[in-house]
This record gives C-alpha cells, structure tokens and sequence, in this order.
C-alpha cells in the first residue's frame, strides 16, 4: 500500500486508484440511463414524472452515505499518511456501524411524513401515485443504501479500488437485469424500479462486507474496534457532511427545477429528467476521477509531501477538464438524438435537447470545482468544503433560478444551473487562494 501512495509515480498511481472508481461509475451510469430508459419505455409521461419526483429521495440517502463513507474515508487517508494506523482502523469500524444506524433512523422517519416530503418534492395529482410508489420502495431500502457508501469509499483507503469497483459493479449489473423484470414482467412499474434499486444494493453489501473481511489488512468490521475520540468523530462530520451536502444539493436542485417546471406540464419534468439521467454521462465520470484520486490527495497531505500533493491536484485539474470538454462537445452536437434514445416523442425530444445543452454547456466549470472541493475534503478543511458543496447546486443555484425564472421564464429555469457553475467556480478559486496549504508549518 505505501509504495502506492508514495513512490509509484502520479500517473500510474492516480489512474490505478481512479480507473476502477470510474469504470463503476460507468456501470452506475448505464445503469442510470437503462433505468430511465425502461421507465421512458411505459409510454406513460406521468409515471416517468413521477420517478423522476421521487429520485432526490435515492440521492438524498447517497448523500447521507457520504457522511460516514467520504468523512471517513478523509480520515483514515490522513491518518495512514501519519502512520497511526491502529487509529485509522477503529475510524473504518465506526463508519461501517453508525452508516447502518442512521440508515434505520431514515427508513422511520421517511415513512412517518412521507406525505409532506412527496409534496415537497413536487408530487402533483397526476404523478402522486406513481412518486410514491417509488418513494415508499426507496424507503425501506434506505438502511443498505446508505451503509453502502461506507465500504466503497473506505476500501480505496487501502488501495483496494478494485475490489470496490467490482462489488458497486456486481450490485449495478443486477440492478440493469432487475429492471425490466420488475417494471414489466412483475407489473410493478415505478415500485419495480426501486425494488431493483434495493436488491442491488444489498447484494453489493454483501460483497463489499466480503472483501473488507478477507482482502483488508489495515480495516475491520468488527463492532469492537469502532471506539475513537470525540475530536475524530467530529472531524469525520466535519468532513463528511459538507460532502453529503453535494448530494442533498443534488436533490434540493432537482425538486427546485421541479417545481418550476409543472407549471409548463408532465411532458417538462419527463424531459428534464430525461436530460439529467443523459448529462450524468460527464458528471459520474467526472466524479469518478475526483473520488478515485482522492485517497491520493489525503494521504500526500498527511505525509507532508508537498511536490507530490501539488503534482496530484495538477494532474487531476488536467484529466477532468480534457475529459469533460470532449464529452461536453459531443453532448451538445447530439443532444436530439440521445434524448430520442429514451423517448421518441417530438415534443420531449424537442425540449429535452434543449435541456441537456443547457446542462452540459457548463459541465466543465463544474469538474473543476469538484477538484477543489475533494481537495479540501482530502485536507480536511470544512468550511471550503462545506460552501462550496452548499453553492454549486444549493444557495447558488436557488438564488439563480428564481431571479432567472422571474425575468426570463422557462429559459431562465434552464439557464439556473449554467449560471451556478459560472458563480460558483469563481467562489472556489477565491476559497483555493485562501485555504492553500502551507507544508512549512503544521496546520490545524
């Protein structure tokens, strides 16, 4: 593991660590298109509303994941870095168990106002049945959702990005098969979606479960090693709930969008859903690099290695960026055609196309704001971390959707995100100026 994390060379290192992240993604991301694809398929606008209503739900528990597996996996970088690694061990165990905890805590309290929340999220007559039938599914399911995050984030502290990448993909592939056997064959419709989401997630479990006992040296799953201090908790939610934030945001944005859009009809929402399952094409692979390298970053920053911190971010800023230009280009050249993939309704097309260039058109602004915020993430700073989580599709983005909606109506509500991504990336080039690191002295 150390000759990884500190002699072999950035390239070779950071594209070890990152290509398995990103090749799960990959898998995430067909997934997430043959999804929608199959709930396009029923040909019912309002049942594709519907699901794409109840989605922050299955976000939401992403982020809440985050928590304790992008907290902790901070955490436990930093500290092998510092060679305390009995320490960074009790730090994997109480991420594992706390991660089912508040997974149980979610289940009951999603289901005790699952009507408010199903308003909130925008549910209207028409898709009511539909959102909830998804929702309910989505609820019980939270506790293996959420514990999930841990141990695929925490693997790759040990180098086991491999192992990581297999589990997520074993869990993915047999939620694509799961699919159209629940939605169609079974007859459960926008429920069969969730239940194929749930299942997956519990077989991943599983497999991840296997993989920490028998291919971890440095973590464990042993209830007895979760006991760490009051100042380590605090650093692990220091952490991690800035980049559960990202994900919260996610949803906040969506539902935000959401309801703009209801007024101009199902046909709307059903695109715009349609248009952010297609843009996610950068955003998971993009993410992918982003988490992948940052047990690299954390590790660099906790041995002190300047050089090779800073020739980490670099090359980082440098693989997204290329990256995300190309796909950017290629998105907005076949914007139609990618959205009648899932839907061949004119009107959809039509307004999905446009949609998705306006969601893509910035995507590569957005990649590098992801570089600085798991940089501070990996550093431990939490209040860049933090605001830059809560800007990008949070106070930002509410603020740029209601003064562009109220001016410019539709295409205000299209152009929100955009400008987000503008305002948002110069927030964290300030925050980079500020909270650079300085190797000379011991920092806090």
């Amino acid at each position: 593991m150390n000759n990884l994390f500190e002699r072999t060379s950035i390239k070779k290192a950071y594209f070890t660590l990152a290509l398995p992240v990103v090749l799960s993604m990959a898998v995430t991301l067909i997934y997430n298109l043959v999804d929608t694809f199959f709930v396009s398929k029923t040909g019912n606008p309002d049942l594709v509303a519907g699901v794409s209503q109840g989605a922050p739900i299955f976000t939401l528990m992403i982020a809440i994941g985050d928590i304790f597996g992008l907290g902790g996996s901070s955490l436990i970088s930093r500290l092998f870095g510092e060679r305390k690694d009995q320490l960074a061990r009790n730090v994997s165990g109480y991420a594992f168990y706390y991660s089912i905890a508040c997974g149980i805590v979610v289940t009951i309290i999603l289901l005790v106002f699952q009507n408010p929340i199903l308003h909130l999220l925008g549910a209207s007559p028409s898709t009511w049945k539909y959102a909830r039938e998804y929702y309910l599914v989505i609820a019980w399911g939270a506790a293996f959702i959420i514990f999930g995050l841990s141990p695929t984030n925490i693997l790759r502290t040990e180098g086991l990005a491999i192992q990581s990448m297999i589990a997520s993909m074993a869990g993915t592939i047999i939620n694509i098969f799961l699919n159209p056997i629940f939605i169609f064959t079974c007859g459960l419709g926008a429920a069969g979606s969730a239940l194929a989401t749930v299942t997956s997630s519990v077989i991943a479990d599983i497999i991840m479960i296997y993989y920490l006992r028998t291919k971890s040296k440095k973590l464990t799953t042993s209830i007895h090693e979760t006991k760490i201090s009051r100042h380590y908790q605090l650093q692990i939610y220091a952490i991690g709930v800035p980049a559960s934030i990202t994900n919260i945001m996610v949803s906040f944005a969506t539902a935000m969008t959401n309801r703009y859009l209801i007024s101009y009809g199902a046909n709307s929402v059903a695109a715009m859903g349609i248009a952010m399952k297609a843009n996610s094409i950068i955003i998971m692979i993009m993410v992918g690099f982003a988490f992948g390298a940052q047990p690299l970053i954390g590790y660099a920053y906790g041995a002190r290695n300047e050089k090779r911190f800073y020739e980490i971010i670099h090359f980082d800023l440098f693989v997204i960026s290329s990256i995300n230009v190309v796909l950017t280009i290629l998105l907005l050249i076949f914007a139609p055609e990618v959205i009648r993939i899932f839907m061949n309704d004119p009107v959809i097309v039509k307004e999905g196309a446009l949609m998705l260039r306006w969601l893509s058109i910035t995507t590569t602004l957005a990649g590098i704001i992801l570089v600085f915020t798991t940089a501070f993430q990996s550093m431990g700073k939490a209040v860049p971390a933090f605001w830059l989580s809560f800007s990008r599709q949070g106070l930002i983005f509410g603020l740029a959707i209601v003064i562009l909606a109220h001016f410019f109506g539709y295409t205000g509500i299209l152009a929100a995100q955009a400008c987000s991504d503008v305002l948002t990336l110069i927030l964290g080039l300030i925050f980079y100026k500020v909270y650079e690191p300085h190797f000379d002295r011991k920092e806090s």
